[in-house]
């Protein structure tokens, strides 16, 4: 499609007002002293040189814009898909120059944003990789051993065989993790959304947990007691797997005698907001805004002090915006942490 040109008639126009404005008095100042004056020779002589000013400025000076004007669209041939060359051409310098800065300001984010996306992406690949391969050469290290001459020794090879099957066991768990998050990511999982009593839910997951809470003597507790049921909307399962990502992290970062409490609160008329805070070691306000992407570490070492995936928090974060909710996080390090989420009322 041929590219249209919008005329601009500002230039012209006013610089041959002011070429008819000097030449017509500096005329006119000749006229007088030399010749007789009339007061319409004045008129016609301004008239004259207004229009043949502003002919030779219009379509003459113009064309020489629109031939520079013309190049730089073309030229700039990554602006087909911009807005520069959706509307018509301009010659008018300011307008130009707006267009031109807010194709450069906006390149210059997009830019900027594809910058974060490649570290995220290098980022990313590293954790993936350093995730897999600890577990892979954990295992693979085992089985060398055994295959060395371990395999004779009874005890050495049930030992190195049961570390041999955590690894992979691990490794299990990250592989599916990665696959729920894909499927969460792009709406393949479906959720099955039903009515069920979250105070109950909590109790279960207390249950579950209560044994690795004993070892650390840290206390599940509830903020207060719940004597009638609070009813949401939400797929029952996932928001017991949100309950345990969240408990389990508790567990894992409170400290000895510590506590891990639960509170249900009402939110607005028909949401409820669930908060589980804890006083472990807290977060650095530096780490919170990256807190749920897949791998984060906020311990930069390298070393992994408990199992898992490394994905829970992110998984967390899929499954409570699958459901249309939102999830928070506060943590002062050194005090402890809150995390909540916001769950549909049932009526």
């Amino acid at each position: 499609m041929q590219t249209k040109f919008k005329r601009s008639y500002r230039f012209a126009i006013n610089t041959s007002l002011y070429i008819t404005i000097y030449i017509t008095l500096l005329t006119s100042v000749f006229l007088y002293y030399f010749f007789e004056l009339k007061w319409y020779h004045p008129l016609f002589l301004a008239v004259g040189i207004y229009v043949f000013s502003f002919a030779i400025i219009q379509f003459r000076v113009e064309r020489f814009i629109y031939k520079r004007v013309k190049r730089i669209y073309d030229d700039l041939t990554l602006l087909e898909s911009a807005s520069l060359t959706k509307g018509a051409i301009t010659t008018d310098m300011r307008t130009l120059t707006q267009e031109i800065d807010k194709y450069a300001r906006d390149k210059k984010i997009e830019i900027e944003t594809l910058r974060v996306r490649e570290q995220y992406r290098k980022e990313f690949l590293g954790n993936v990789s350093h995730e897999l391969k600890t577990p892979l050469f954990t295992v693979q290290g085992y089985i060398l051993t055994l295959l060395d001459g371990a395999m004779d020794d009874e005890k050495i090879r049930k030992k190195y065989l049961t570390r041999a099957s955590k690894g992979i066991e691990r490794l299990g768990y990250i592989i599916k993790d990665l696959d729920m998050i894909t499927k969460l990511e792009v709406g393949d999982l479906s959720l099955k959304t039903e009515k069920f009593n979250i105070i109950e839910l909590v109790e279960s997951v207390f249950e579950m947990f209560e044994m690795k809470a004993s070892k650390k003597k840290i206390t599940l507790t509830f903020d207060m007691d719940y004597n009638s049921p609070v009813m949401v909307n939400a797929d029952k399962e996932r928001i017991q797997q949100v309950l345990a990502n969240l408990i389990m992290n508790s567990l894992k970062y409170g400290r000895q005698k510590g506590t891990t409490e639960v509170s249900i609160e009402n939110l607005i008329k028909n949401k409820v907001i669930v908060r589980v805070t804890d006083n472990g070691e807290g977060i650095e306000k530096e780490h919170l805004a990256r807190l749920f992407e897949r791998f984060y570490r906020v311990d930069k070492s390298g070393s992994r002090k408990e199992g898992g995936s490394g994905l829970g928090l992110s998984i967390v974060k899929h499954i409570i915006e699958a459901h249309n909710e939102k999830i928070y996080v506060e943590s002062e390090y050194g005090v402890g942490s809150e995390f909540s989420f916001t769950l549909e009322k049932a009526e």
